[in-house]
């Protein structure tokens, strides 16, 4: 019973972490001065890449317990993602198809966002910005811009933290740009 505890996971710590990269994503700032549209699909987007940036970094560590963190991060995601599609009317029928979709555009903005983010330059991350956050909508290199610098610098801050920190429920990043 003592062992099985110690490989449990809380999770409160998860939710508590997925709550603040929220928190971080519906900052006024995107949607105003960075052009993120203000909809459904550009809040999931807004979301998908802070939760992203987060998973980023709890990967790859020897510590087991930031990989469980990171599949609690990743569940209560989807955990309020199916309880947003519930709550907006979706029915019962409907909200696992949707979530499902969801779960692939995760995974494909997971996967662009990492291949991005091992470049040397900012020209792939530009990239994978303006194809998934901005779905190929005309924005100014300004706006990619100052979006891939909010990016790196998240992905700077979050690396200085120690691996407690997080397994404490705690995510203290880089706040959003200024207006």
């Amino acid at each position: 019973m003592f062992f099985g505890l110690i490989n449990r996971q809380d999770p409160r710590v998860a939710a508590t972490l997925y709550a603040r990269a929220v928190d971080l994503a519906r900052a006024p700032v995107f949607y105003r001065r960075f052009a993120v549209a203000d909809t459904m699909d550009g809040r999931f987007d807004m979301v998908t890449l802070h939760v992203v940036l987060l998973l980023n970094r709890l990967k790859g560590e020897s510590d087991k317990r930031l990989a469980r963190l990171s599949q609690g991060v990743f569940d209560s995601m989807f955990a309020d993602m199916d309880r947003t599609l519930r709550e907006l009317g979706v029915g019962d029928q409907g909200v696992p198809h949707r979530v499902k979709k969801m779960g692939q555009a995760f995974y494909g903005r997971l996967n662009a966002y990492d291949q991005a983010l091992e470049a040397p330059d900012d020209g792939a991350l530009g990239e994978a910005l303006h194809r998934n956050l901005y779905r190929g909508a005309e924005v100014g290199p300004e706006i990619l811009a100052g979006m891939a610098g909010h990016v790196r610098r998240t992905v700077a801050d979050l690396a200085a933290v120690p691996a407690e920190t997080f397994l404490r429920g705690e995510l203290p990043i880089t706040a959003p740009p200024e207006e």
